[in-house]
């Protein structure tokens, strides 16, 4: 086996590997439950990308496609940093019910739902019990 012929078989094996890898992660993204799984795809994506960049610029010899992934990679920590800043700042007022959604723990336990408890009544001076 010659060496081009290597490097075309490892080429097209590493694109059907990134293909699927690319498949698993959108399908992530679309079904995800929680926000950050959302966007802990959307960098897996991010550098699934990169992966693809890698492969052509081996593929056709071309230098620039190192720097294109470059410029991906910067772009793509960048718009992780700033997800990970509005899943911070999302409604602090709504306190732990908010956790448990971004956690994906939102059940919350019948006591403290108010589901089959009466409503206290306050006592009332002169009236009867």
């Amino acid at each position: 086996m010659t060496p081009d012929a290597l490097l075309s078989f490892s080429t097209i094996g590493a694109s059907i590997i990134l293909s699927v890898a690319f498949l698993l992660a959108v399908y992530r993204v679309v079904v995800g439950p929680t926000l950050p799984d959302r966007i802990i795809a959307l960098d897996t994506l991010v550098g699934i990308a990169i992966g693809f960049i890698a492969v052509i610029a081996i593929r056709t010899g071309f230098d620039l496609y190192v720097d294109i992934a470059i410029a991906l990679c910067l772009v793509g920590f960048l718009a992780t940093v700033a997800f990970a800043r509005f899943v911070l700042s999302r409604r602090p007022e709504e306190g732990k019910r908010a956790r448990q959604i971004l956690d994906g723990t939102d059940v919350l336990p019948a006591s403290s739902s108010g589901a089959g408890r009466k409503p206290k009544r306050k006592n009332v001076k002169g009236a009867k019990k």
